[in-house]
């Protein structure tokens, strides 16, 4: 997929696109129609590979005809009846609802995305962690509302950078873990399948409807949870987690973009392929992917409200609009943080750091960055000189850096 209003995205590939969507939906369907043979609620000749009955050349097809019922679920059950055929055609789908496929569809390809940018996330921690440790004592100007302030070095600069990073991470790892497969029939009682047991004479009815959803859900690898038809939680935790991991790529982005302004210099993208050129002044060397990061950083949270207010609004036991606002909505989130989660990676194996004007900015800035020391030192009274050397007015730094590249070292041992 390309996109000419968001450069990058061919960065995500095929994730969350028509196609993926369209096999994933396919994938639970066959996946369920197994289930019901397995369990004895359907005969042995309903069983069928359905892989490959729908291809990428059914989408436009399928989007078409989905808005005479409100999804594309509709349609695909027709046409993979009619290509299925037989005791297939008879049994596929049932049990089933609309929205237990489309979720959990969506399920499956957002667990795709999720696992990309969890690979994005390992290598910027990799990254982070030994800028941390090379400039950990690499002195430079700390700023704070645009001013300077007091001496920093740049290795705790890194270390905020990085367990930003590292927290945005634990998200994405408990949303992933815990994406669960939605199987609930009707009004999520799963009463159509319970039905089938009961008429079949099967002992505990309840019992081997419980065995059929979680045989579905196992095959799909997912978590069987009770139906979540108006229960959002298990879709807003995992958009949560990827504004989180736009939040801070976002950080890193803008703090790039300011210390390479040609007034500051002390940071640069790697340049060259063309990298970074400017139309008409070719003297520009512009921080571009900085710039795209920051692009998806100030776009995530407002995709992130959408997801919230349809889970607001997910009103008696199916949503009537709030649910299919997410669909979009949730792919555009997904495609996004992947795009810009490359492009934080990039920026960050490739950053450049000139230590010599971190270090020559911090000494022309030197009386006034002290000021602070001057004035702990006046507490003391007479006698107790401040230290007029700014690299040696950098606190904790040490610690500071150490526990970050501590903390991170774990979580690589713990998501390897």
């Amino acid at each position: 997929m390309t996109d000419l209003f968001w450069p990058g995205d061919e960065r995500a590939g095929s994730l969350m696109s028509d196609a993926a969507l369209l096999e994933a939906m396919a994938r639970v369907e066959s996946v369920w129609l197994d289930a019901l043979v397995d369990r004895a609620l359907a005969p042995e000749s309903a069983r069928a590979d359905l892989t490959g009955l729908v291809t990428a050349g059914d989408v436009e097809a399928i989007a078409r005809d989905a808005e005479s019922g409100g999804n594309p679920v509709i349609p695909l059950v027709t046409l993979l009846r009619s290509r299925a055929g037989g005791e297939a055609a008879r049994w596929l789908h049932r049990g089933l609802t609309s929205q237990d496929v489309l979720d959990t569809a969506l399920v499956l390809t957002l667990c795709d995305v999720l696992s990309r940018v969890l690979d994005e996330l390992r290598s910027q921690v990799i990254a982070l962690t030994i800028l941390a440790e090379r400039h950990v004592w690499t002195p430079m100007v700390g700023r704070t509302l645009t001013q300077h302030a007091v001496p920093t070095t740049f290795g705790t600069v890194v270390s905020t950078w990085l367990d930003g990073v590292i927290d945005a991470a634990e998200l994405v790892v408990d949303a992933r873990t815990l994406l669960p497969a939605q199987l609930g029939g009707a009004v999520g009682t799963l009463a159509a399948t319970a039905e089938l047991a009961t008429l079949h004479g099967l002992a505990d009815p309840d019992g081997v409807t419980a065995e059929t959803a979680l045989t579905a859900g196992r095959a799909l690898g997912l978590r069987v949870h009770r139906p979540w038809h108006t229960a959002r939680v298990p879709l807003t935790r995992a958009a949560d987690a990827l504004v989180t991991c736009t939040d801070a790529w976002g950080h890193v982005a803008g703090d790039v973009a300011t210390l390479s302004r040609t007034e500051i210099g002390e940071l640069a993208e790697l340049s060259g392929g063309g990298r970074g050129g400017s139309s008409t002044m070719p003297h520009k060397q512009n921080p571009v992917l900085s710039v795209l990061v920051r692009r998806a950083a100030l776009a995530a949270p407002g995709l992130g409200a959408t997801m919230h207010t349809a889970s607001a609004t997910a009103g008696d036991q199916r949503p009537d609009g709030p649910w299919h606002a997410e669909w979009a909505t949730l792919r555009t989130l997904g495609r996004r943080a992947v795009v810009a989660g490359s492009q934080t990676t990039e920026l960050l194996q490739g950053l450049r750091v000139d230590t010599a004007r971190m270090a020559a900015t911090l000494e022309a800035s030197a009386h006034d960055v002290l000021a602070e020391r001057r004035g702990v030192a006046d507490l003391l009274g007479d006698g107790h000189d401040s230290d007029p050397d700014p690299t040696t007015y950098t606190g904790m730094t040490g610690d500071i850096v150490a526990g970050a590249v501590e903390r991170a070292r774990t979580f690589l041992e713990e998501n390897a």
